[in-house]
C-alpha cells in the first residue's frame, strides 16, 4: 500500500500548484492569446505543465530516498528538465521548430549519455535483435518522436493530459509485477497529470503548454526504454507502440495528409483527429472522451500481446487500419448517428489551441 502514497503525494501537489501557476502565468507573460485558428475565445494560462513537473519530481525523489537503483534517473532529470525550460520559452516568447527539435534531440542524448537506450527489439517469430551501430538513430528517433506526438495531440481541453494518464497506468501495468522503480514512477506521472487534469478538462481554466506537452512526452518514452522495451520477450518494439497508438497515429496520419497536400509536414493545420470529431458535431468534452476510449483500446491491445503474444501480433495491423478507417468515414459515420437521432450532424469547422 506504501507504494501509492507517492502517486497521491503528486496527485495532490499538482491539484494545489496549479492555480497559484495559473496565476503566475499571467505575471511572466505564458498565455496563449485567442486568434482565427484557435478554439478558445479568451487568453489562456499556459503553465500547466510546470503544476505536473515540480509534482513528479517532488514525489520522486521522496520515492528514490528507500528505493534503490535510481542513478539512470539523473538522465531523465536533466532531460526533461531542458525540455520544461524549452516548453516555457516557447509559450512565452515563441520558437522555430527547428530550434525545438535542436532541444528535443540534445534532452534524448541526455538519455543516451546515461546509458538510457533502445539496445536490442524482439519480433513475433523472430530471435532477439541487437542494434548495435543503430542503437543512437532508433532512440533518438523514438524519444523525438514519441515527444511531438504527444504535443501534437494538445489541440482539445484535457486530451494530452489523459492520454498520457492511460498511457502511465499501461506502462505500470506491464512493469508493475514487483513494483520496480519505473513502475513506481510512471503511477507518479499518472498521479500528477491526474492532479492536473480537472483544471484542464472542457472547459478548461489553464493548459499544459509546450513545457507540458513536451514534459510528459519525454517522460513517457524514457519510461518506455527503461522499463517496457527490457522485457526479453516478443514484445519490445510492439508493446511501446500499442501504448502510444493514438498520438502515434495521429502524427503519422498528419503527416501524410500534409505530404499529399504538397505542405510542409509541420505546417498547422485543422486535420487532427481531434478536428475531425469537432467537426461531425462532436463537443469538445464528447471527442475528448471518445478519444480516451480509443486511448483505452490501444492500451488493452498492448496488456493483451503482452501476455499471449504470438499469432496475436497478426491483429496489431488490423487495430491500426480500423482506427484509421474510422477516421477516414467520420462524417459517414456521423451522418448515419444524425440520421437515428443521436447527435445533430454539424459541419462547423474549428481548429486546435496550438499546432507544431
Amino acid at each position: 500500500m506504501k507504494e501509492f502514497l507517492a502517486p497521491a503525494l503528486a496527485f495532490g501537489l499538482a491539484f494545489l500548484l496549479t492555480p497559484f501557476l495559473k496565476r503566475l502565468a499571467f505575471k511572466i507573460g505564458a498565455v496563449d492569446h485567442p486568434d482565427p485558428r484557435k478554439i478558445h475565445r479568451q487568453a489562456m494560462p499556459l503553465m500547466g505543465g510546470v503544476a505536473i513537473y515540480l509534482a513528479f519530481w517532488a514525489a520522486a525523489a521522496l520515492t528514490l530516498l528507500f528505493v534503490e537503483g535510481g542513478g539512470q534517473l539523473w538522465g531523465l532529470f536533466w532531460g526533461s528538465t531542458l525540455m520544461l525550460a524549452m516548453g516555457l520559452y516557447d509559450d512565452i516568447r515563441g520558437l522555430s521548430y527547428k530550434v525545438k527539435f535542436g532541444g528535443q534531440f540534445l534532452a534524448a542524448l541526455i538519455l543516451l549519455s546515461y546509458n538510457i537506450k533502445i539496445e536490442f527489439i524482439t519480433l513475433p517469430f523472430q530471435e532477439m535483435i541487437f542494434l548495435g551501430i543503430f542503437i543512437v538513430p532508433l532512440t533518438l528517433f523514438w524519444v523525438v518522436g514519441i515527444t511531438n506526438a504527444v504535443n501534437l495531440i494538445d489541440g482539445v481541453d484535457g486530451l494530452a493530459t489523459g492520454v498520457c494518464v492511460i498511457a502511465a497506468i499501461v506502462m505500470f501495468a506491464l512493469t508493475g509485477g514487483e513494483f520496480s522503480i519505473i513502475s513506481i514512477l510512471a503511477l507518479i506521472l499518472a498521479g500528477a497529470a491526474l492532479g492536473f487534469l480537472p483544471h484542464n478538462f472542457s472547459p478548461a481554466r489553464i493548459f499544459l503548454g509546450d513545457a507540458g506537452s513536451l514534459f510528459l512526452g519525454f517522460m513517457l518514452a524514457g519510461f518506455a526504454i527503461m522499463g517496457v522495451t527490457k522485457q526479453a520477450t516478443l514484445t519490445t518494439l510492439i508493446v511501446p507502440i500499442l501504448i502510444f497508438g493514438l498520438p502515434i497515429t495521429d502524427t503519422f496520419y498528419a503527416m501524410w495528409r500534409r505530404f499529399r497536400s504538397n505542405r510542409p509536414i509541420f505546417q498547422a493545420d485543422n486535420g487532427h483527429i481531434h478536428h475531425r470529431l469537432l467537426n461531425v458535431g462532436l463537443s469538445t468534452r464528447q471527442t475528448v472522451l471518445v478519444l480516451y476510449f480509443f486511448s483505452i483500446c490501444f492500451g488493452a491491445a498492448a496488456i493483451f500481446f503482452d501476455h499471449f503474444g504470438g499469432l496475436s501480433g497478426y491483429l496489431i495491423p488490423v487495430i491500426f487500419i480500423t482506427f484509421l478507417f474510422g477516421v477516414k468515414r467520420l462524417e459517414v459515420i456521423s451522418s448515419l448517428l444524425s440520421a437515428v437521432g443521436s447527435f445533430p450532424y454539424s459541419d462547423r469547422k474549428k481548429n486546435s489551441k496550438k499546432d507544431m
